[in-house]
């Protein structure tokens, strides 16, 4: 982002961080839990789990309704029971040869159609994220029977609705040689920044470095520890340009959360502007 206020890039991250909305398991009713793991920490696991569901699709769930609809609710089961393999040898202590089924994934987890949602998504494959993502840890006779409703919401509300990991920005690097560096100051002043960012050209049989990428830079500042090479470099960051890394959780790309985000802070500001007109003409 290039030219703007750090407010409004800082007013980005947070929205990205909180009012981008995700669907994620809100309400888990336990059937059966004869595992280790409590009720109360296994629904808060299942809760954490990012869900391959497009929000857009979904209305928000209003307040007070106990029993969810095809529009506002995704409904997901996970049933499974622990068992010995008798096929297993005798001597074996590996658990993944003495049991079936010991290890409880987010792949168990299976979507359960509310209503006329078949209809409604044809070709809709709602499942966690991840397949691997360890839930709980069984042994034989022990079993897991809980039925999960999945609702749409912010991460102000829960960071379990977090669309992205990490949302951060850094303003863009500006590194100027203040005098030409040579020969062997030349590749010492390389080595004092990341890969990238200084090249060695061949002028005239001479090693001259000039910057050939700045943005690559991490702001070491490795340079200032050489006497003879910190008063050669001036250091800097160009103020309105901001760097940004978008990293999602896996349910929409980063390239729609930044656009969903836009729309959101966009719609922010239509608000104010409709309050300020009301205020105007009162």
């Amino acid at each position: 982002m290039v030219g703007i206020d750090a407010a409004i890039a800082n007013a980005f991250r947070r929205i990205l961080l909180a009012e981008v909305p995700t669907m994620a398991v809100e309400k888990v009713f336990v059937y059966n839990n004869t595992s280790i793991v409590q009720d109360e920490i296994l629904a808060h696991r299942l809760g954490l789990i990012p869900i391959r569901a497009d929000p857009r699709l979904f209305e928000y769930r209003n307040q007070g309704d106990q029993e969810g609809t095809e529009i506002d609710t995704l409904q997901f089961q996970l049933k499974i029971k622990c068992s010995r393999n008798p096929q297993a040898a005798k001597e074996s202590s590996d658990p993944d040869e003495l049991y079936f089924n010991h290890k409880v994934y987010s792949k168990h987890m299976t979507w359960v159609p509310l209503g006329n949602q078949t209809d409604l998504f044809p070709d809709a494959d709602f499942r966690p994220v991840h397949d691997d993502i360890l839930i709980a840890l069984l042994r034989p006779g022990q079993e897991i029977d809980v039925l999960m409703h999945c609702v749409k919401g912010i991460g102000k509300d829960h960071a379990k609705f977090s669309p992205v990991a990490t949302a951060s920005y850094r303003l863009l690097p500006d590194i100027t040689l203040l005098k030409p560096i040579e020969d062997e100051a030349a590749e010492t002043l390389q080595k004092c920044f990341s890969p990238g960012v200084i090249e060695i050209q061949n002028i005239k049989g001479k090693k001259v470095a000039r910057v050939a990428n700045a943005r690559l830079d991490t702001f070491s500042r490795e340079v200032f520890r050489h006497e003879g090479l910190k008063n050669l470099v001036r250091l800097a960051r160009v103020r309105n340009h901001y760097i940004f890394s978008v990293e999602s959780t896996g349910i929409l790309p980063p390239d729609v959360l930044v656009s969903e985000a836009i729309k959101i802070l966009m719609g922010k500001c239509q608000r104010f502007l409709n309050e300020l007109d009301s205020v105007a003409m009162e």
